[in-house]
């Protein structure tokens, strides 16, 4: 493994060479594939436009990430920005020099990518949407295939470009971001074979929700008791990264975990809430108009709800807030606000008339 890691580190001291004047595109293109953006941007735009395509988009950045917590909890993947420093494979020579960055220093281990296998995931359900939704007639024309080939092309120049900013942030090495690829991929093609998902009741969304938080927590118990620290990276984030402030519990596993179990658990109490069959399910539901108001308004309530940033000092409290933070995201997407607009639309109709 240590001339893979190496062989990673020379491809990160290259790009940063190479390309240091695009370090701002790398960093945006970072920023765009975390998952925060799925949660907060896409799945309000396509929960109104296609439900089952929003519904099939959580359900794949949930379960993804949640198996890449456990992966990496298994394979103990290291990270390039710390590597470089703790490893003795530079014992008799200098070892090479990388720049860090206000993202580089997450806390997890490295393997497989996270930022790879969400962005993955994501993009392989709605470039796959679009396909149904537009070559549903399943003409073979000129014009389909160069649509399916553009598609496609768009979604592997994503993909390059995630995992291009990944390894030049030096948060990961090439063949993590690969693996992670290939698992979001994986993760979103099987979501796209299970049907039973939109059909799921509120008990069994609470039920998966208590199951994932206890098996990634007993396995987390299991391995302790066994003599494994899976919260061994975080002593060589704290240790290697070259600013302290650039270290962020929201980057710890347990801070991912119930952020998604959050929207999770979000989901299901919001698909099932009275507001939620007046409004989407109602009669002004089928309406454009309706949705796109619902779409306008989501993205401008939660980009506002976006802006707060719970309480680091108290790890408790922080975890807490952060789980009700995004249990308040599907459930303003989904019930709430549709309501809101439903009635606002439905007032507005009584006058005309």
């Amino acid at each position: 493994m240590d001339g893979l890691h190496d062989s990673g580190v020379q491809m990160v001291r290259y790009l940063q060479t190479q390309y240091n004047s695009s370090q701002d595109w790398f960093m945006f293109v970072s920023f765009a594939a975390d998952l925060r953006n799925t949660f907060f941007v896409f799945f309000p735009i396509w929960f109104h436009l296609c439900e089952t395509v929003g519904i099939r988009l959580i359900w794949v950045a949930v379960i993804g990430d949640w198996l890449n917590l456990v992966f990496k909890w298994i394979l103990f993947g290291q990270r390039p920005y710390w590597w470089v420093h703790d490893t003795d494979y530079y014992r008799n020579i200098s070892a090479p020099v990388i720049e860090q960055f206000p993202v580089t220093c997450e806390t997890g281990p490295g393997s497989p990518s996270g930022h790879a296998m969400g962005a993955a995931g994501v993009y392989y359900v709605m470039v796959s949407a679009l396909l149904t939704i537009i070559l549903e007639k399943n003409q073979h024309t000129l014009k389909n295939w160069c649509l399916w080939g553009g598609l496609w092309s768009g979604f592997w120049g994503v993909q390059i470009c995630v995992c291009l900013s990944r390894i030049f942030l030096a948060a990961h090495f090439p063949h993590q971001v690969i693996s992670g690829v290939f698992s979001g991929m994986a993760v979103a093609e099987a979501f796209h074979h299970i049907q039973s998902i939109y059909k799921v009741s509120l008990k069994k969304y609470i039920c998966a929700t208590l199951f994932l938080f206890c098996f990634a927590l007993g396995f987390y118990l299991l391995l302790k008791v066994l003599g494994v620290d899976l919260l061994w990276t975080l002593e060589k984030a704290k240790r290697w990264c070259a600013r302290p402030e650039w270290i962020h519990i929201d980057t710890t596993p347990f801070a991912g975990l119930l952020r998604n179990l959050g929207i999770f658990f979000g989901l299901g109490l919001a698909l099932h809430s009275q507001l939620y069959l007046e409004s989407c399910k109602g009669k002004q539901g089928q309406q454009l108009t309706f949705r796109l108001c619902c779409i306008l308004s989501s993205l401008l309530v939660l980009h506002l709800f976006d802006s707060f940033k719970p309480p680091t000092k108290n790890e408790l409290l922080f975890y807490t807030l952060s789980f009700c933070k995004s249990a308040a995201v599907p459930l303003a997407t989904v019930a709430i606000i549709p309501y809101g607009v439903s009635q606002l639309l439905s007032q507005k109709d009584k006058k005309v008339a």
